[in-house]
């Protein structure tokens, strides 16, 4: 048998960079896998659900969830992934930009767990696994409100980890520094900065270590550098 044989994971922001290569090592390892994105594009994964889902939308993000459990029988590991980044000064960024990396990043991860917590909590097996940041444990120059929303989904894992934990879902939160994506450059930040950086499948076997630990256990944070990179700014 494959580490997730039998298991129903839902990946947001699954059609491409990290998502997708979560949704693949996933796929690869068992599982039924379930990819919603804004366009609902496909991650090229045989046997993978795509779903378009604006995840600003909460009313559109059950809707989605709900056709996951009905379609694949359930949800066990939910990956709140996707995120929006534009880089630099405070006073440089727009209300525009504020407010989609605030509704996306936090405002996306919550409605997401929101909708896939009653499911989860049918699971025997249930993970959650917060696709945060470097960003979400220390502040970082030009990078302030997207510093913001990872915090908050840093936080929002460890609170989860006290209020789920006796009941069986585990929550991780993956804290990943810089990784090869159209996303690490994103608004404002020189395409030449991607140099050195970890790609999204080392990011996604990090994910898949994680959700197919021994039962006993949880993994609380698991935070990850490239070697170009130091400890600490």
């Amino acid at each position: 048998m494959s580490a997730l044989d039998g298991r129903v994971a839902l990946v947001t922001g699954g059609s491409r960079g990290i998502g997708a290569a979560v949704v693949r090592a996933f796929s690869d390892a068992g599982a039924r896998v379930a990819a919603l994105s804004r366009g609902g594009g496909d991650p090229g994964v045989e046997g993978a659900l795509p779903i378009a889902c604006d995840l600003r939308d909460r009313a559109a993000v059950i809707a989605a969830t709900d056709r996951v459990a009905q379609e694949l029988g359930g949800i066990d590991i939910v990956v709140p992934n996707a995120g929006v980044a534009s880089y630099g000064s405070f006073l440089s960024l727009s209300a525009e930009d504020v407010d989609e990396m605030i509704d996306v990043n936090v405002k996306g991860t919550l409605h997401t767990l929101q909708a896939a917590l009653p499911h989860l909590m049918r699971s025997d097996a249930a993970d959650v696994v917060i696709l945060a940041s470097e960003a979400g444990r220390r502040g970082l120059p030009g990078e302030t409100v997207y510093c913001a929303s990872k915090f908050a989904q840093v936080g929002l894992g460890r609170a989860l980890d006290h209020e789920l934990r006796e009941q069986g879902v585990r929550c991780t939160n993956v804290c990943p520094g810089g990784v090869a994506t159209g996303f690490a450059v994103g608004r404002g930040r020189d395409p030449r900065s991607e140099a050195g950086m970890m790609s999204a499948g080392e990011v996604a076997e990090i994910v898949l270590f994680a959700v197919t630990r021994p039962r006993g256990m949880r993994l609380l944070e698991i935070a990850a550098r490239p070697m170009t990179e130091s400890s600490w700014g």
